[in-house]
């Protein structure tokens, strides 16, 4: 009996270890990109992706670095196919003119298709978005102070077409849409001229989105989102 309980122990954790991972760059030497992910771009432009060392890491000592210029710089997570889940990051807004901007991707078929939800310092809001073909639509937007130069933490929860975002860890908004279905891919994104360091890159089968958030996300009469005020015109640059 001790032994079938102490299999039975050692699969529930094995099963559990599965349920979510965090990247936290450490094991890779600094100025490399770290392996399993695809440094690439939506868009035109130079991204530069890098993991560097940095002292404010929220687990020391390494952090991944977004510090050229493209329309949208991504880094995606090859190894990652998920449809009903959740991805989150911690990240920190340094510098750009044009946005300070940080984000996750879900649900990702490639550099120019997947749902992106990120916070921008310059613009003190939190915005999700589709990307179909290259070009990106924003839907919903909650207006909050955005701080550069410090840490926040970015999540969003996704089950079958609703969607939870967490900024700081509160709740932001939900939403409801149907334009991709399928499991996929899972990284980080930024925009235009952000330098921007991420760290603690977490995701999972597990999601916190409850019936109640789905029932909450089926009242709310702009559910499906409208489109937002402001940088969505950027792409037509």
């Amino acid at each position: 009996m001790k032994t079938l309980v102490t299999s039975l122990l050692v699969a529930g954790l094995a099963t559990s270890v599965t349920m979510a991972e965090t990247v936290n760059f450490d094991d890779v030497k600094a100025g490399a990109l770290p392996p399993g992910w695809t440094p690439t771009k939506t868009g035109k432009g130079e991204p530069k992706w890098e993991v560097v060392a940095d002292d404010s890491a929220p687990s020391k000592p390494n952090v991944l670095k977004q510090s050229g210029e493209a329309t949208y710089p991504v880094c995606i997570k090859d190894d990652t196919s998920l449809k009903d889940g959740f991805v989150e990051v911690k990240f920190k807004p340094i510098s750009g003119k044009e946005d300070q901007a940080g984000g996750v991707i879900w649900r990702c078929k490639d550099a120019d298709n997947y749902y992106v939800a990120r916070a921008n310092a310059n613009e003190d809001n939190v915005c999700i978005y589709y990307t179909v073909k290259g070009r990106r639509t924003e839907k919903k937007r909650i207006n909050t102070k955005v701080a550069s130069n410090q840490w926040h933490t970015l999540r969003v929860d996704f089950k079958d077409n609703y969607f939870v975002v967490t900024f700081d860890g509160k709740k932001a908004f939900g939403w409801k849409d149907d334009t991709f279905k399928d499991a996929g891919k899972v990284g980080v994104w930024t925009k235009a001229d952000s330098t921007t360091l991420f760290d603690d890159f977490s995701y999972g089968a597990e999601t916190s989105l409850s019936k109640a958030d789905a029932a909450a996300i089926e009242k709310d009469p702009k559910k499906a989102g409208t489109k937002g005020e402001g940088d969505d015109d950027d792409d037509k640059k």
